[in-house]
């Protein structure tokens, strides 16, 4: 009889083991399935180690890329393909954030249920290719990122990132510094001036009395002992004035009353300093804003330099609540796949930053002369670095037929006047256009 009792428990102990190993395959599979299909050893999605079915296409339906008999091919436009190369990826798999390295199983149409299919699936993004190519050839020969997003939808029209290389031709011996890397998403650079942003934030739900201040800039001042030096000789000039000429003497006493420890807080909470996911599993890189321990520190954070760093996709966001009452409608480049919203700036505040972006653009940008057709409003920037200055541009549109946000940077290529807004504003045109 214990011999029987003792056989019933090993049996009842060997089911039980077989049902939790049951239990955790299955768990694996509905987590890793995809992934498990879309192994490069599955010779039934692969012929000679190439995809041999699906497609990716932007918006309206143009071929970013698409597998078949044939064999594997990208868009018809060579502008297209250099401009999409780091969000459509290529098939090595060498741009890791790309939606051939993360969304595989959509592009290959695996099912948890079902496995795969003999067509594969055709996976839409909410790129616009004309767009996107405008961006890229707008870039030209400067290392940078251009993203365009309208803020009411989430729906990201461009992400372009230079240098890359033209993938109907393959990764050429010499690809360029960081031609793998996604700069919108996977890099951080000094911000510059665009970060005074930021601290207007701050200023404007922290200082009463901020209105009634007056700045007077004779090239440079001494903060905390440490000599702030200006881009220019501004005379006696408000806030308003301080934003739109981006004065850096005007900006480091606005820090100095601020402190360290609030303009960081700011940062922080604006997400500027997190991590993000776009589509819940594209990483994005987290910036930096660490609270400066003295007033002088504190005065070139609030400019936008001492140790600050920010990520252009979690910039995008930021401008993109300013111009949507302080909401930020989360960005998603997969088409039709909402992403919810978040609540980022208080109502008011963003308010009077898109005032100040407005006042910005007719004040010292040289209004509707310079951006025909765009009812702009923008900061730009210019952050000193090791080897030149990052050219920014960021802001948005609100013309009624594209409410879109953007951020432009150029790498070490100059001014963010005199670079990255004749950029942002040939891509927005064409955006404008394309939209109708």
């Amino acid at each position: 009889m214990k011999k029987v009792t003792n056989r019933a428990l090993s049996v009842l102990v060997l089911a039980a083991l077989v049902i939790a190993g049951l239990g955790v395959y299955l768990v694996r599979l509905v987590r890793d399935g995809g992934d498990w299909a879309t192994f490069y050893a599955n010779d039934s999605i692969y012929t000679n180690g190439l995809l041999n079915r699906g497609s990716v296409t932007d918006r309206n339906g143009t071929v970013l890329a698409a597998a078949g008999e044939d064999g594997f091919h990208y868009a018809e436009d060579s502008a297209v393909r250099k401009g999409c190369l780091h969000v459509v990826g290529d098939l090595e798999g060498n741009i890791g954030t790309s939606v051939l390295s993360i969304f595989r199983d959509k592009f290959i149409n695996y099912s948890f249920l079902t496995g795969t299919t003999t067509k594969g699936g055709s996976m839409k993004l909410t790129l616009d290719a004309d767009i996107s190519a405008a961006a890229y050839n707008a870039l030209g020969s400067n290392k940078g990122t251009v993203l365009v997003y309208n803020y009411q939808t989430g729906e990201i029209l461009c992400m372009v990132s230079t240098p890359g290389w033209d993938p109907e031709q393959g990764v050429p011996a010499e690809p360029g510094d960081g031609a793998f890397i996604n700069r919108a998403v996977s890099s951080t650079f000094t911000p510059g001036s665009v970060f005074k942003l930021v601290t207007m934030a701050a200023a404007i739900e922290n200082i009463p009395d901020i209105w009634d201040q007056t700045f007077t800039c004779t090239g440079s001042t001494v903060i905390g002992g440490q000599t702030v030096k200006c881009s220019g000789t501004h005379g006696t000039i408000t806030v308003e004035q301080a934003l739109a000429c981006s004065c850096n003497v005007a900006f480091g006493e606005i820090s100095r009353q601020l402190g360290g420890t609030l303009i960081s807080q700011y940062a922080e909470k604006y997400g500027l300093t997190s991590a993000h996911t776009l589509n819940k599993d594209i990483p994005t890189a987290a910036g930096s804003a660490p609270a400066a321990a003295n007033d002088g520190d504190a005065a070139w954070e609030g400019i936008g330099q001492y140790d600050d760093l920010v990520n252009p996709y979690a910039f995008l966001r930021f401008v993109g609540a300013i111009a949507n009452g302080g909401t930020v409608v989360e960005p998603t480049i997969l088409y039709g796949k909402r992403c919810g919203t978040t609540e980022l700036i208080e109502p008011s505040t963003a308010k009077t930053l898109s005032e100040m972006m407005s006042y910005n653009v007719s004040y010292e940008y040289g209004g509707a002369g310079n951006f025909p057709g765009l009812e702009l409003h923008a900061k730009t920037g210019t952050a000193e670095t090791y080897g030149g200055s990052h050219a920014w541009f960021a802001g948005f549109i609100t013309n009624a037929n594209a409410p879109l946000a953007f951020v432009v940077l150029a790498e070490r290529a100059g001014s963010g006047y005199g670079v990255a807004a004749p950029i942002a504003r040939t891509v927005l045109q064409k955006a404008v256009q394309v939209l109708g």
